[in-house]
């Protein structure tokens, strides 16, 4: 199933400006990984970038342990937290990932306003980022992707337009089927998403993104999305 819109008006004159910025550093990035591959650089790049667990751990357990100079360090790490989210490894998850973005990203931003939506993605992105290192301090594979910030988008839609109809395509050998469905029935999408994500995967040296992990881990980015929307609501 391949989501194109939803029929959600909200009458508003403000373009998503956030979620078209977001979609072309993601697609940006993704043509300079492919560079980087073409030259052999695309390991180097992923490691110092993408989110390593056990580096972060490591830093982490130095600065409680009384190491100021681990302080340096472990801020260092951290940023990975956020540029990891700019990183893909494979064209389906790239596409994946902006297609997510485009359909139930404009209609959030246009809900919580450009400022709100922006502050929404990196924050629900890193608390994702956050389960993953406290699943598995030890992992020393980069994990990227924006899949914990595209789950929290979904799931934040879902609390807010459950029964919204996304206008969608099933492709079925060479025809495509338009139809519409609730938007509920695309957390399935959503995580069958996982299963196939590493279709077209680029050759990362050592490898990249731990896939029961990730799986699991981003699944929690549904909940911590769906959870700060009904927070946003409260207030």
């Amino acid at each position: 199933m391949i989501p194109i819109s939803d029929n959600v008006f909200l009458f508003t004159r403000k373009r998503p400006i956030v979620t078209y910025s977001l979609i072309g550093v993601n697609v940006f990035l993704f043509l300079w990984e492919l560079i980087l591959e073409f030259n052999g650089q695309l390991g180097t790049f992923v490691n110092t970038w993408g989110l390593v667990p056990a580096q972060i751990s490591a830093a982490a357990s130095n600065l409680v342990a009384g190491n100021s100079a681990a302080g340096i360090l472990f801020f260092w790490r951290s940023i990975s937290l956020v540029t990891g989210m700019f990183i893909h490894a494979s064209f389906s998850q790239i596409i994946a990932n902006v297609l997510f973005l485009w359909v139930f990203g404009q209609t959030l931003e246009k809900v919580l306003g450009g400022g709100r939506f922006v502050v929404f993605y990196l924050l629900c992105g890193i608390m994702t980022g956050v389960v993953q290192i406290l699943a598995e301090p030890s992992l020393n594979v980069p994990l990227i992707g924006a899949n914990g910030a595209i789950a929290a988008i979904l799931g934040a839609y879902i609390l807010k337009f459950p029964k919204v109809k996304i206008y969608t395509v099933i492709p079925l050998l060479i025809v495509f089927i338009p139809v519409d469905i609730p938007a509920f029935l695309y957390i399935f999408l959503w995580l069958l998403q996982h299963f196939i994500f590493w279709i077209g995967s680029l050759e990362i040296p050592n490898g990249a993104n731990s896939f029961s992990l990730g799986y699991w881990s981003h699944c929690a980015g549904l909940v911590i999305g769906a959870t700060t929307m009904a927070q946003l609501q409260r207030r």
